[in-house]
């Protein structure tokens, strides 16, 4: 395996208390940016090996535990400005 760039997106972040891996991992796939909606999809089933659907259920419920906001702030506040934003639109 080779070693990955300081600031790749597909670094693992460091261990957060009390978060699990996989809810490490689903942070991680909202860290990178995709060329369109099927290659995300894809490498949901294929690095989490869950639906896209279950996917943005364990997302949604990231977004508010105050233990991913302290894993990886940038992208939790990035994606509940999104969440909002939506829920506003509606």
């Amino acid at each position: 395996m080779t070693a990955l760039p300081p600031d790749s997106p597909d670094e693992p972040a460091p261990p957060a208390p009390g978060l699990s891996d996989r809810d490490r991992a689903v942070l991680a796939v909202e860290r990178q940016s995709w060329a369109g909606p099927g290659a995300k999809e894809r490498a949901i089933r294929e690095r989490l090996g869950i639906s896209p659907t279950r996917y943005y259920q364990l997302l949604n419920a990231l977004l508010d535990d105050r233990r991913a906001l302290e894993a990886d702030p940038v992208t939790v506040n990035r994606l509940r400005r999104v969440r909002e934003a939506r829920r506003g639109r509606r």
